[in-house]
């Protein structure tokens, strides 16, 4: 089935967020990813999680038999996330304490997440889009 991803940051997330509310269907499997900005000078992440993650995130998202809507969420460079009033820490709907963080939203409200030391995790990722 299709994977459409959809990006964000901070400074845009709201709306972008609202879009990714109001125009998936029911039968859409909604997943936010909370990732760390890329590093201008490597092009990589500079989350070392993120970097090991991502690629086995596409991969099971990507062969996945559910019709998957991805919204990645930049959480901006590494000062920006470690300010402890991060706008994504104290996100009542989020409350997120690393990245990267899959999480999976249904019904307007988390039903299931994986935080950074298990987001690489192949059959955590297989559960958590089964809803398990």
């Amino acid at each position: 089935m299709p994977l459409t991803m959809v990006d964000a940051t901070v400074a845009n997330f709201d709306q972008v967020f609202e879009k990714f509310r109001s125009e998936t269907t029911k039968n859409q499997t909604k997943l936010l990813l909370f990732l760390a900005d890329k590093d201008p000078s490597t092009s990589l992440s500079w989350c070392p999680d993120c970097v090991r993650a991502e690629p086995v995130i596409y991969k099971k998202l990507g062969a996945s038999s559910c019709d998957v809507v991805l919204l990645r969420a930049y959480v901006g460079d590494r000062p920006t996330w470690r300010n402890p009033n991060h706008p994504w820490r104290v996100d009542a709907r989020f409350k997120l304490r690393g990245v990267p963080t899959l999480i999976l939203w249904e019904d307007e409200s988390v039903k299931g997440l994986l935080q950074d030391h298990e987001a690489h995790i192949e059959a955590k990722i297989d559960a958590l889009i089964a809803g398990k």
